[in-house]
């Protein structure tokens, strides 16, 4: 009886030796980020069993075998689509004397998406106003509208909308949406499903939550993309989720959200709708790739001559693309470099850029939200605060709200707006988009918004930040180790 007690607890012993080594292994074989590594080997070792299962269910990229197929499957016919756009020489005028040809070269070799001119667009800022001109949109629509959203949430004018969309589906109008099934579930227990999918809509809930799920799919993956189309001719994509701000998360003491929306009109809008058919196909196996635009260029729009770079990325599709865009337009700054998020948790890489962008006089500013509705992303941003500061780099904190909008402005020339945080999750797991705009009208009104956010801001000086309470500074060193994974 001893023996065999003894044989089950070498046995235990060397199976649990065995687990934890065999991960270990797997871990450092992914060559991945060696931040993200170590804070997955931390969680392993401090709880290693708890850390094993949690590192099986969200320690890699898995889409699930279904997904991961067609997104393979699909990436030819989606490039030889968008290869057409090439064939127009107007389109494509601009690239040779643009700042945008890096941008350019760059996401047409890897994603198969030129930089394209003849575009009008339009920044909007007041959700209100926001939501009101999407309803008139989808009011008169004719042909087709299709939406994906990571939130919608019942109230206000977010219910104008869906009303539309019901209307639109009911004179004949092909309407598709597709919402994230955690940023949504709100929603999704709503009574809005069961009136849009009698109405004829097409509602999608994308990436299902469940627990029966959870060893076939990595769960926390998301359809973060925001995005709206219109009879293939207008467009809205940004950082606004389909919320009305008055009726969404009052409870969590951080104001109303801030967002920004860009509409677009010309050649861009089909490529938009194309990484909604993207999406649409990844999901449900059906493909409606969106004809293509005729080839004439809008002399007549204010914008038209200007060039646009829609940057997706997202399981599927090339690793680390809009990080590399990110990186690349960063690196391009001579005089000034100002950032709007609401999550601050940088890659090494881009921590090092922001850093060595300061450090060559360029002047950087980083505009964020004083008070963020997670605790643990607020703590671990200000564990970045001392490094940044010592490279003169400007933080602001915003008290207007919560500043949600993801903006990028390079040398009041060109800037990047989308669906992406500066954090790993953005740039490395989520289904995101970003727009590369280098046009002077339409970047003349997102500095003049940038300034209105610093204008209600608070900067944050390097001695007053060294005088913090003392006993914040574990607190912020706790979850700067695990920053890699949030």
């Amino acid at each position: 009886m001893e023996k065999i007690y003894q044989f089950l607890v070498w046995s235990s012993v060397f199976f649990y030796w065995l687990l934890i080594a065999s991960v270990t292994i797997r871990v450092a074989l992914k060559r991945r980020a060696l931040g993200v590594s170590i804070a997955w080997l931390m969680i392993i070792y401090i709880v290693p069993i708890v850390g094993v299962i949690l590192y099986l269910l969200l320690g890699e990229l898995n889409l699930g075998k279904t997904r991961a197929e067609r997104s393979k499957s699909m990436f030819e016919p989606y490039r030889y689509w968008l290869e057409s756009f090439n064939q127009c020489e107007v389109y494509r005028s601009q690239h040779e004397i643009s700042l945008s040809r890096p941008v350019h070269d760059l996401c047409l070799k890897r994603t198969g998406i030129p930089a394209i001119t003849g575009n009008q667009l339009s920044l909007q800022s007041e959700t209100s106003n926001i939501l009101r001109a999407i309803t008139r949109d989808i009011e008169n629509a004719k042909r087709s509208l299709n939406m994906v959203f990571y939130i919608w949430q019942p109230g206000g004018h977010t219910n104008d909308v869906a009303k539309a969309a019901c209307d639109a589906a009911g004179r004949g109008v092909t309407v598709r949406i597709m919402l994230d099934s955690a940023g949504s579930k709100v929603f999704f227990k709503s009574h809005w499903p069961d009136k849009m999918r009698q109405s004829g809509i097409e509602l999608v809930e994308a990436l299902a939550v469940s627990p029966f799920r959870m060893f076939l799919r990595r769960l926390d993956i998301r359809q973060h993309r925001k995005i709206i189309i219109i009879d293939n001719t207008v467009g809205y994509t940004g950082s606004m989720n389909m919320v009305d701000p008055r009726f969404f998360k009052q409870n969590v003491g951080v104001g109303q959200w801030i967002d920004i929306m860009v509409k677009a009109e010309g050649p861009a809008v089909p490529i938009l709708n194309s990484i909604f058919a993207w999406d649409w196909e990844v999901e449900t196996g059906l493909r409606h790739l969106p004809d293509l635009p005729k080839c004439c260029l809008l002399e007549q729009r204010e914008h038209a001559k200007h060039v646009m770079q829609i940057t997706p990325s997202g399981p599927g599709m090339p690793d680390g693309i809009i990080q590399q865009v990110l990186m690349l337009s960063i690196h391009q700054a001579k005089e000034s470099l100002t950032i709007t998020t609401p999550y601050l948790i940088p890659s090494e890489s881009l921590m090092d850029a922001l850093q060595t962008t300061a450090q060559r006089g360029v002047t950087v500013n980083i505009i964020i939200p004083a008070k963020n509705d997670s605790l643990m992303v607020d703590w671990a941003s200000r564990s970045f605060f001392n490094d940044l500061l010592r490279a003169d780099v400007n933080i602001y904190r915003f008290h207007g709200g919560l500043l949600h909008t993801k903006s990028v402005m390079v040398d009041e020339s060109f800037c990047l707006i989308g669906t992406v945080n500066l954090d790993m999750r953005s740039l490395w797991l989520n289904f995101e988009l970003t727009l590369y705009v280098e046009d002077p009208n339409f970047c003349r009104d997102l500095i003049a918004l940038q300034k209105a956010y610093i204008e209600v801001s608070t900067t944050i000086s390097l001695q007053e930040w060294q005088r913090r309470p003392v006993f914040n500074r574990p607190i912020e060193q706790f979850f700067y180790m695990f920053s890699p994974l949030l």
